[in-house]
């Protein structure tokens, strides 16, 4: 398989950031909602504070995406939270894992990031296991944290702390 690259999300990657939301297999272990527009990958890929974009490439193609975004209230700055999709067919091949190592070396080196926080479905073992992989650990269960195929699904909450 080619090399995997990480690179900030540009505006010309929303229509592949918006096909990879829009697969059944990522939409269903997320909060997004089917049929995403145009119109908000757009406005989601412009420059806000505190939000960073990535995506993962191969062979220049966009097979994964990763938003950061570092709290902005003084009291929780050193804290942020992510989401990560990764296209259907690309799963399993480590793009996740870059991904989150690419994320957690900027939020140890760069960010001033202390604390990285993330929930997920508690059915979603593949990615509780990448996440673990990556020091993240259990904190709690949120009871019917999201609505998902019309039924509630639990979900972790997760976090990382920087080792110091």
């Amino acid at each position: 398989m080619s090399e995997i690259v990480i690179r900030h999300a540009e505006p010309k990657d929303y229509e592949a950031i918006r096909q990879i939301h829009a697969q059944p297999e990522v939409y269903h272990n997320t909060l997004q909602v089917p049929h995403p527009s145009e119109q908000m990958w757009q406005e989601r890929l412009k420059d806000s504070p505190g939000v960073k974009q990535l995506v993962a490439c191969i062979d220049e193609i966009v097979v994964g995406h990763l938003s950061i975004a570092v709290a902005q209230r003084p009291r929780r700055s050193h804290v942020a939270d992510f989401g990560i999709c990764v296209g259907a067919q690309w799963q399993n091949r480590g793009v996740a894992s870059k991904l989150m190592e690419t994320m957690t070396e900027m939020c140890d080196n760069w960010l001033r990031v202390d604390r990285i926080e993330l929930t997920v479905f508690v059915d979603n073992a593949s990615a509780v296991a990448v996440y673990r992989k990556h020091g993240f650990e259990i904190e709690g269960t949120g009871k019917n944290y999201g609505l998902r195929n019309g039924e509630y699904v639990d979900a972790y909450y997760m976090a990382r702390m920087k080792s110091h």
